[in-house]
């Protein structure tokens, strides 16, 4: 067993598996920690790194292409701090890092691990029911549907059309883009009938937009993750069929955004609710 305890989280490795606990310390993001703890197989991993630095350094583990449904629905586009295939390293353990990712690279050798992309997901994402309210509204998957549920600060073309209920099988593919604090961000569930629309997040009525709380927007990803995990595997090209071609990823949350509204968040402060942020309860 190869394992190292930092105070960013744990990573342990039996030889078949990595696995990587969230720590509890307040400075971990609230997103790692909601995620939970995740059972990496060897077969899902492509490589890892350890990169030293004099104050702090870090692990790196590199999954392979179509292996888990967060990074396929996230598209590479967590914070740093958020993504959980990172670990912070103190300088005094810089050693034991090493070990371990010596272990890890020891092991795909031996059981010669290809780095092509998977043609199936080797992770199963987050359990289901799920349910996450953000800036915009409440979304909720039950593993077959997934819900909105519109707040009162949403556009009312969205509280008119009431609660939105799409089922999986409408579904060709979620686009995800965090609220990064500077411009807004979106969950957007691409079905077979609105896959040409090109509505703005904010009228959407298929799509959260999120402008209000960064770290609680991110939640939405784990929704995102847990409907991407029961959709096609993009290896059987499902979803570029849907769409006349390739998905087209969400722009960086650098890029410019013309319906992006600045102004509209802070207007509502962020202890105005009180009541979670996430939850594992049914859907209302």
């Amino acid at each position: 067993m190869a394992e190292i305890i930092q105070r960013d989280g744990t990573w342990a490795f039996d030889g078949s598996t990595v696995r990587i606990t969230p720590g509890l310390h307040r400075s971990v993001p609230l997103f790692r920690q909601t995620y939970g703890e995740i059972a990496v197989p060897l077969e899902a991993v492509a490589g890892v790194v350890h990169e030293p630095d004099r104050k702090r350094g870090r692990l790196r583990l590199r999954l392979r292409e179509g292996a888990d449904p967060l990074l396929r629905a996230t598209g590479g586009r967590l914070p740093d701090a958020a993504d959980p295939y990172r670990l912070a390293v103190d300088t005094d353990r810089s050693g034991v890092a090493e070990y371990v990712a010596e272990e890890i690279r020891h092991a795909l050798l031996i059981e010669q691990v290809p780095e092509e992309p998977a043609d199936a997901y080797l992770l199963p994402g987050p359990p289901v029911p799920v349910s996450v309210r953000s800036s915009d509204g409440t979304v909720s998957f039950d593993g077959t549907t997934v819900r909105i549920d519109w707040s009162d600060t949403s556009d009312r073309v969205k509280r008119a059309t009431g609660p939105r209920i799409i089922g999986v099988a409408d579904l060709v593919q979620v686009e995800w883009l965090p609220n990064s604090g500077y411009e807004n961000g979106f969950l957007r569930f691409v079905t077979h009938d609105s896959v040409f629309s090109k509505l703005p997040p904010e009228k959407d009525p298929f799509a959260l937009d999120l402008w209000g709380s960064a770290r609680r927007d991110l939640l939405t990803a784990l929704v995102a993750t847990a409907v991407t995990a029961r959709l096609p595997h993009p290896s059987t090209g499902a979803g570029e069929l849907a769409r006349g071609g390739p998905p087209a990823l969400p722009q960086a949350p650098g890029d410019a955004r013309p319906n992006s509204r600045p102004g509209r968040r802070n207007t509502m402060p962020r202890t105005a609710r009180s009541a979670p942020a996430w939850s594992t309860s049914s859907p209302v």
